[in-house]
């Protein structure tokens, strides 16, 4: 795959390491000039805020490339895996339901917004704000459906991050004792 590829598929990743990186910076700037300076810059908070908002949605969207969403799996785990793809599949449909309506009405909603309701302190008129919404549920509804394309028709399951995560420890900790059990005999 090429590194054009690469990088879109984790796109989401990438937006989201950006965001996080900038308003945790602004956050420490904002204390750094209240605890040592005395005084407080008003639209750091507001933008970290919006940041942390479209951190927020890029992560769900980044979540669901991953297959990351909190699910019940215990009626899953008991059914074969091609059964178990196909109630995932019936289930990501509503939710792509879900989503296709809110994208509808999110932009909607921000058709209707007035040029001169703006955003407090920095005076960014929030329907720019609020594309947050649209783009993160298209992206969220894509990489669903990219999911269920690799699950369906490519048969490759996304590993679970949180089992992922548990089974690296597992083996570290084991390559380790190995490690300890060779200089201790």
């Amino acid at each position: 795959m090429s590194a054009f590829w690469l990088f879109v598929d984790k796109f989401e990743s990438h937006v989201c390491r950006v965001l996080l990186a900038v308003f945790v910076t602004l956050l420490f700037v904002q204390i750094v000039a209240r605890q040592l300076f005395g005084f407080s810059i008003t639209w750091i908070e507001e933008l970290s805020v919006i940041l942390f908002v479209w951190f927020a949605y890029f992560g769900a969207s980044y979540a669901a490339r991953i297959a990351a969403h909190n699910r019940v799996t215990f009626q899953l785990n008991a059914m074969s895996r091609e059964k178990a793809r196909i109630v995932e599949a019936i289930g990501d449909a509503f939710w792509i339901a879900f989503n296709i309506v809110f994208i509808i009405e999110s932009i909607d909603f921000i058709g209707r917004l007035k040029p001169f309701v703006k955003a407090q302190t920095l005076g960014w008129e929030m329907r720019y704000i609020y594309l947050a919404l649209p783009i993160a549920f298209t992206l969220m509804t894509i990489r669903i459906l990219q999911v269920n394309y690799m699950k369906l028709v490519m048969g490759i399951d996304p590993a679970d991050p949180d089992r992922a995560s548990v089974e690296a420890a597992m083996e570290f900790a084991a390559d380790e004792q190995r490690a300890y059990d060779r200089r201790h005999p």
